[in-house]
């Protein structure tokens, strides 16, 4: 759906890129390596976000590294139809509910890196869940969305450490 309305492939790129996880950052060629597109097409559509506001810039040596501008009026709107586009609110609403437990739950991966993937990774953390039911869960939400999703489950004491070295986005927190 969103491929119809952006038809520019190079900016639903950068839309995932920066939009998905916010705190993503990137340089004109670490994006061009990591598109596989010119640089030329990246640089004009970094430059439209960046005058539109929705990127902000900074300079490292000789690089601009560019990242989401959060305090832009419609970032969490952006953030949030990407999560539509992808399908991980669908994710959410059939693997989440009545599983046990559950403490958090974060997206890993290169969703969390703010690639698009055919793979969605969830890190489950909580007590006592109920591995069937989610299973169960997981695989009518592959069917709804088209992409594998690969779930791992932590309790609460292991979750510190496991994020220090995982690239990581929290999509739901519970009280």
């Amino acid at each position: 759906m969103l491929e119809t309305l952006i038809t520019s492939k190079t900016r639903l790129k950068l839309l995932l890129k920066f939009f998905l996880n916010g705190k993503n950052e990137s340089y004109l060629r670490g994006l061009e390596a990591e598109f596989g597109e010119s640089s030329n097409a990246i640089r004009i559509e970094l430059n439209r976000f960046e005058e539109a506001g929705l990127l902000v810039s900074k300079t490292e040596g000789k690089r601009k590294i560019y990242q989401a501008n959060s305090r832009h009026s419609i970032y969490n709107e952006l953030h949030n139809l990407l999560i539509k586009f992808v399908g991980i609110d669908e994710i959410i609403e059939k693997v989440l509910r009545r599983i046990g437990d559950l403490k958090s739950a974060y997206v890993i991966g290169d969703f969390a890196r703010g690639i698009d993937s055919q793979t969605i990774e969830l890190i489950l953390v909580g007590d006592k869940l109920n591995e069937n039911y989610i299973l169960n869960l997981v695989e009518k939400a592959q069917k709804m969305i088209k992409r594998d999703v690969r779930i791992s489950i932590l309790p609460p004491d292991d979750l510190e450490a496991y994020l220090r070295t995982h690239h990581h986005l929290l999509i739901w927190q519970g009280n």
